[in-house]
């Protein structure tokens, strides 16, 4: 079964994974996103603070998770 174009059908299951992969961290970054998108009433103003901070470290860290995902499926050609 193996024939002269096994190396060209092999990139092509590497990219079908890597467009997979990429597929799946969007998906799984949007529920995420959909979680915290929920309001809780009646917080105080350092509560917001807080939680405003917390958004931002969330943000930085998605953003650091995303890139290493990239590198890794670079990597992985």
């Amino acid at each position: 079964m193996m024939n002269g174009n096994f190396p060209e059908e092999v990139k092509k299951c590497l990219e079908i994974l890597e467009e997979n992969v990429k597929i799946l961290a969007n998906l799984e970054r949007y529920l995420e996103d959909e979680k915290e998108d929920e309001l809780t009433p009646n917080m105080e103003l350092h509560q917001l603070y807080d939680m405003t901070e917390d958004v931002t470290e969330s943000a930085k860290l998605k953003h650091a998770e995303s890139n290493l995902m990239r590198r890794q499926a670079e990597d992985s050609f």
